[in-house]
């Protein structure tokens, strides 16, 4: 199977792609996974570490060809402040509980998540329903992997995560109020070698 070992950035590639994949959030941040795209092209995607996907970027097959990533529509929540002030004092909230977390315009956007989204409302904030692609900063494929994995904040044991089910949006949020004041997160997951073989439809039930 040939291989795509490199990625280039949307803003540096304006060749034809020889193929598309479709992929939501989860899918878009991995260094080692077998893709087939849209018109049915096989590849296996092999970095060198795991590398953080963009709508439009390309991924570079060994022969040169270039795989066009496209970031697929997902069950999110637009969120809307009354003012400035009051969507930072959401957002903050949000990056204490280590969410995934797209800003845009004046909003915010995140997963569907019942017990986030009443947290939210809880606060004298909006919450609308969408369906739209999830690109949210880049902060959250840092401090250990918060982005793709499935925390059990139940335990909320940070020494350890099991991440070998590799759940997709399966968040239990139990219990919230952690008291992240300081923590001092080392979670080691610079690398993530998931072989998993994703095929046309990339379609994830988020709750």
């Amino acid at each position: 199977m040939i291989r795509a070992t490199q990625v280039r950035p949307q803003v540096r590639w304006t060749e034809a792609a020889a193929d598309t994949v479709v992929l939501g959030f989860d899918d878009r941040h991995r260094r080692r996974m077998a893709m087939t795209g849209t018109r049915g092209l096989e590849f296996l995607l092999d970095l060198k570490e795991a590398v953080a996907l963009r709508g439009g970027d390309a991924l570079v097959l060994e022969d040169g060809r270039l795989i066009e990533v496209v970031a697929a529509p997902e069950p999110l929540v637009e969120i809307r402040g009354t003012d400035s002030h009051h969507l930072v004092r959401v957002a903050w909230h949000l990056g204490n509980r280590h969410l995934p977390t797209q800003i845009v315009g004046k909003g915010l956007r995140i997963r569907r998540d019942h017990v986030i989204e009443d947290m939210v409302r809880g606060l004298g904030a909006r919450v609308v329903a969408i369906e739209a692609p999830f690109d949210p900063e880049g902060g959250a494929y840092t401090g250990g992997g918060h982005a793709a994995h499935n925390h059990d904040h139940g335990h909320h044991d940070h020494g350890h995560h099991d991440h070998g089910d590799h759940k997709h949006g399966g968040h239990d949020h139990a219990h919230h109020d952690h008291g992240h004041g300081k923590h001092d997160h080392d979670h080691g997951h610079g690398k993530h070698d998931h072989d998993h073989h994703h095929g046309h439809s990339h379609a994830h039930d988020h709750k």
